[in-house]
């Protein structure tokens, strides 16, 4: 599934491709991709901005007018110049947003909509989700906070991936950023000081962005389950977590 930095990172593209300049063409040649309102309505309209919340990623258009978006697993956001060969056929893509040199395509994802402010302020999903990750705003004491209030019978590692919790994390930056901070992600979070949550907070701020920069560190323990820890030299283990039963890396040895 696309993580918080990949979401943020298509927010910038999209913003540097379209904004200040009006469509020239909006279509959804996908059957899957058809919004719930005819996407021509965009011919004219100027991109105000680009907006990621977590996992989610808004094209304001207008309040009357924005596109709202998840890539879920497999979905992404390609921008091609006008004569530039695309990587995927034409056919597939979900939506397509047109400017005088660019077009900006989604191809797949979990949701695409086009809707205005109302609808989007009553946006159950959106309104319940807890503080961005990437947001300016955020701080490892913020994020820390959130995990406390989750509850103290989650573990570490399920209340990570819950976007009510912490918005934009996903599998791979739950790993990572547990590795980094020396914490299981199997420790209930009333087992867990306050210091050690500020630090996994820390670790998947800055970690994802880099992401967000296109400059992602090699993996430490995501998907190399058996390998020798880099750290301590014990074989990483992975194993299902959580009611959405997602595989969780960490080394037994070094994570406290």
């Amino acid at each position: 599934m696309a993580e918080g930095d990949v979401v943020h990172r298509a927010a910038r593209r999209l913003d540097a491709a379209l904004r200040g300049v009006p469509l020239t063409g909006a279509s959804t040649p996908n059957a899957r991709g058809r919004v719930n309102a005819a996407p021509a309505r965009l011919v004219g309209r100027v991109l105000e901005r680009a907006e990621a919340r977590g996992k989610h990623l808004l094209l304001r258009f207008g309040p009357d007018a924005i596109v709202h978006c998840h890539l879920g697993m497999s979905g992404a956001w390609h921008v091609y110049g006008r004569g530039e060969r695309w990587h995927r056929p034409r056919r597939s893509a979900w939506l397509v947003l047109s400017t005088p040199s660019a077009h900006a395509v989604q191809f797949g994802g979990s949701r695409l909509a086009l809707v205005d402010d109302a609808r989007l302020r009553s946006n159950a999903t959106l309104a319940s989700l807890g503080p961005d990750v990437l947001a300016p705003g955020f701080t490892p004491t913020l994020g820390a906070a959130a995990l406390h209030a989750a509850g103290g019978d989650r573990t570490l590692g399920e209340a990570l991936l819950d976007q009510r919790v912490v918005a934009g994390i996903g599998n791979v930056y739950k790993s990572e950023a547990c590795f980094t901070a020396g914490v299981s992600p199997w420790r209930p979070l009333a087992e867990i000081g306050e210091d050690e949550l500020v630090r996994v907070c820390a670790e998947a701020r800055l970690l994802m962005r880099e992401g967000v920069e296109g400059s992602r560190r090699a993996r430490h323990v995501y998907r190399r389950a058996s390998a020798p820890c880099p750290r301590c030299g014990t074989a990483i283990r992975s194993r299902r977590q959580g009611d959405a039963a997602r595989a969780t890396y960490w080394c037994p040895g070094c994570q406290a």
